[in-house]
């Protein structure tokens, strides 16, 4: 079947791997950790520690960690997106262009197809039908994308986001650090790549479409000019 892989543009792959292999020989002296360690570390932020990049009660130490980076860049999509109309959200600038709505759903898409990849162990890409049907121009978007999404809310998509979040926190809370540093011997570029490094790419995933939601967001007719 097809695979619907969300990697980085083949013009950043170079730069892409260099970063994870520094990340991924980063990340396994973290499995290494011990529970003294652990338990010399300091308590755990609370979850209205927003800006406060660290762990979270009731994850691992890794995983909260992971889980305070997901938290504070999700604001970076929800806040420029808040009052949009479903014009606004179907508003396509040009004939090569996603709409606002289409990538919404595009991130909520990546995630799911993650979260089946990592939390039930199933090759990329291998999804149930029903999970193409709801996601697959989602995740592809392209020409596809266009004519699928749209004439939606904003709830609509708001919605779809925070339920899948959800799935992906209650699938955090059942595994561990060692989960996290669970190496896949090939995935991205084929190379040796850990769960970490895999859901690090679902957050800056979002980061990066959070930065091209915002653009598309201040060139809607009647935006208000930024403020920044």
């Amino acid at each position: 079947m097809t695979s619907f892989r969300v990697f980085p543009s083949s013009s950043s792959r170079r730069s892409f791997l260099t970063g994870v292999t520094g990340l991924a020989a980063g990340i396994s002296g973290m499995s290494l950790l011990t529970a003294s360690a652990h338990a010399a570390a300091p308590d755990s932020a609370s979850a209205n520690d927003f800006s406060v990049i660290g762990p979270r009660p009731g994850y691992s130490p890794q995983i909260g960690t992971l889980v305070s980076m997901l938290t504070w860049v999700d604001h970076g999509v929800t806040g420029p997106v808040k009052g949009l109309t479903q014009p606004q959200l179907d508003t396509l600038f040009d004939a090569n262009a996603n709409t606002i709505g289409a990538l919404l759903l595009h991130l909520a898409a990546a995630e799911t197809f993650y979260q089946i990849h990592t939390f039930e162990g199933k090759p990329y890409g291998e999804v149930p039908d029903s999970v193409k049907k709801q996601f697959g121009a989602a995740l592809e978007l392209g020409d596809k994308g266009r004519k699928e999404i749209k004439e939606h809310d904003l709830d609509y998509y708001l919605n779809i986001m925070k339920e899948t979040r959800e799935k992906t926190l209650a699938g955090f809370k059942k595994r561990d650090d060692n989960w996290l540093m669970t190496i896949d011997p090939k995935f991205f570029g084929d190379a040796p790549t850990n769960n970490y490094c895999k859901w690090f790419h679902v957050c800056e995933h979002e980061s990066h479409h959070a930065g091209q939601i915002a653009f598309l967001v201040k060139r809607l007719p009647g935006a208000k000019p930024a403020s920044d």
